[in-house]
């Protein structure tokens, strides 16, 4: 007579599936937290690009490392053109924004101030870009530029005006004027030269840090819109 044992199954084999089935988990799970970084778009002029300065000392650059330090997962994109006005923003916001963006910072008004625009121009301008960035669900960090007086105080009172009005109405955030943080300084003539280019316009590397140091807290408030 012969008999027949049945096998039972072995017990390792299921732990090792589960064990594998586990491994897997906690793999992806890194993956999945850290493979979709926020992308942030500069968009602007010649302060936004980088004029005159190294690749690594600009205004992107300097802000890519302020938000790597502090643990953001944010790539920052170099949307500045140089000379750019509101009108040449408007021109380029569509193809700007047909890649994926996640949050944008505009900074754009200063050529239009260097050229005399009226100020209701450029206010159309930049209702139009804030307005493609609505249509997209894009957050954005409006960055004003101050007028001189030398156009005479209307022209300034009404220039002043329209980033507040604009930050209002499309609900964007509002920072404070890109140079502000150089011109507040209490003695501005060394201010201007121990921060900004020989041409009186564009900070320096220095310059862009204080910028950076200043902004960088409403870039945060940004990104957690983009959430």
């Amino acid at each position: 007579m012969f008999t027949v044992r049945l096998s039972r199954p072995k017990p390792y084999g299921v732990a090792r599936r589960f064990r594998n089935l586990a491994l897997a988990a906690l793999l992806l799970v890194p993956l999945a937290a850290g493979a979709a970084p926020k992308d942030l778009v500069a968009f602007g002029d010649s302060l936004t690009a980088g004029y005159g300065l190294a690749p690594e000392e600009g205004f992107v650059p300097q802000l890519q490392r302020w938000l790597d330090a502090r643990g953001e997962e944010v790539t920052v994109q170099n949307a500045g053109v140089s000379g750019d006005t509101t009108a040449g923003g408007l021109a380029r916001i569509d193809w700007t924004l047909a890649a994926p963006v996640d949050a944008m910072i505009v900074t754009l008004g200063g050529n239009d101030l260097l050229r005399g625009i009226p100020p209701q121009e450029a206010r159309a301008n930049l209702d139009a870009i804030l307005t493609r960035a609505d249509d997209k669900g894009i957050p954005v960090l409006l960055v004003p530029m101050q007028a001189p007086g030398n156009y005479g105080p209307d022209y300034k009172a009404d220039f002043d005006a329209i980033y507040a009005g604009l930050a209002e109405s499309h609900g964007a955030l509002l920072a404070e004027p890109f140079l502000a943080p150089i011109l507040a300084l209490p003695d501005r003539q060394q201010a201007l030269a121990d921060y900004v280019q020989p041409d009186g316009i564009h900070p320096n590397a220095a310059g862009v840090a204080l910028v950076v140091e200043a902004l960088g807290p409403k870039v945060l408030e940004l990104l957690a819109r983009a959430e």
